[in-house]
């Protein structure tokens, strides 16, 4: 996030911590393994990082953050309706042009919601990370493994912000 000043009155800069919020929303449990095993990586790499479901994320954790990565389970061939309009009204809302966006997910049968996800996320003006990351259905430990490093590719790319 880069050095600031203590306050006006002073020139010693201090670093401010970075930032990743993992955002979710899981119908059988697979995507939130994802965002758990995605955070604990970021974490790995001393970035303040937690994983929230949609439902409880707010829009001010959103702004704070240099990192957003955002999970879908893929149903009938899209990302389920609730992120839809949550990427397109919270996170449209929320200034997050130029922060790193990060898209994952799990399936069943096709795994369309991450590829959907990070479109959304670039025509938002977010520097979108690829290939998004997409496991169909529960992940195994390889799968979870995947998602660590995953977490640790994102806290390196917002340490060199």
């Amino acid at each position: 996030m880069g050095d600031q000043p203590i306050s006006p009155n002073h020139t010693e800069k201090v670093k401010i911590m970075s930032k990743a919020i993992v955002v979710y929303l899981s119908t059988s449990g697979n995507t939130k393994m994802m965002a758990d095993s995605i955070t604990e990586g970021i974490v790995e790499r001393n970035v303040d990082a937690k994983a929230v479901s949609f439902y409880d994320t707010k829009i001010q954790d959103i702004k704070s953050a240099d990192a957003i990565a955002v999970g879908s389970s893929t149903f009938s061939y899209k990302m389920l309706p609730p992120m839809e309009k949550f990427l397109d009204e919270t996170m449209a809302n929320a200034g997050v042009e130029g922060k790193i966006g990060v898209s994952f997910g799990s399936y069943g049968w096709s795994g369309e919601a991450p590829l959907m996800i990070a479109t959304k996320m670039r025509q938002l003006g977010m520097n979108v990370l690829d290939p998004v990351l997409r496991i169909q259905y529960k992940p195994t430990d390889k799968d979870l493994n995947e998602c660590l490093r995953l977490g640790k590719d994102i806290a390196e790319k917002v340490k060199n912000l």
